[in-house]
């Protein structure tokens, strides 16, 4: 019996992460987020004051990455190079470094085998930017999952503060945009709709509706 292979992808803030893990709890599939692992690149690049476009210094640092995801009470934690970095990788300046890194073809092929190794294992919820079209393009299941830029900024402004940094709303929209037209204009994988994903737009939904929604879909997909 074939595993069932899920592929979210979105633009930064539509809050992929966040129901993707909730879906696939409920569902009892393995999750994957993989733009945490171009995040956890991201700092190694940062930590080391390379520039997010010195390409040369990004391949100079892969050597010595060691990348691993584990699981604990159920939540997915990234180690590199064994400390748990799971934290570290969620401000704004390292996710700019996410974006910048994610274009650099050696980066991709660095992960591609890995992230393509954990579908063979069990069903699996893989989200990111390019898991439908590049990844996993033989998912069973594809979803383009997005929302507005103002719902975006405003989800990830609330997301912030919280975390106590010092933010402002026109700031992580700033922000957002500008990582939209990093990740859509790039040579390598841009973001792009697969052609057979469902379009999600969660602008208008709350979490619980759109966790809903990600099941509907997933249920409809694996019944057909």
């Amino acid at each position: 019996m074939g595993y069932i292979a899920v592929a979210i992808d979105g633009p930064s803030g539509a809050g992929k992460s966040t129901v993707a893990r909730a879906a696939a709890a409920r569902l009892g599939y393995v999750y994957v987020d993989t733009g945490a692992m171009y995040r956890a690149i991201g700092l190694a690049v940062c930590r080391r004051g390379i520039e997010e476009g010195d390409t040369a210094g990004i391949l100079a640092v892969l050597p010595e990455i060691r990348l691993a995801i584990t699981y604990q009470n159920g939540a997915q934690h990234v180690l590199l190079n064994g400390e748990d970095v799971s934290e570290a990788i969620r401000t704004p300046e390292i996710a700019r470094y996410a974006s910048k890194v994610s274009a650099v073809p050696a980066v991709r092929q660095f992960l591609l085998d890995v992230q393509r190794g954990m579908a063979e294992n069990g069903n699996i919820l893989m989200d990111g930017r390019d898991i439908g079209t590049v990844i996993l393009p033989q998912a069973q299941v594809k979803i383009f999952l997005t929302a507005s830029v103002e719902a975006r900024a405003e989800r990830r402004y609330l997301e912030l503060r919280e975390k106590g940094q010092d933010v402002t709303r026109e700031q992580v929209a700033a922000d957002i945009a500008e990582r939209d037209r990093q990740d859509m204009t790039r040579a390598i994988a841009p973001l792009r709709q697969a052609e057979d994903a469902v379009l999600l737009d969660t602008s208008a939904l709350t979490l619980e509706e759109s966790i809903q929604a990600v099941l509907r879909i997933i249920q409809e997909k694996t019944e057909e």
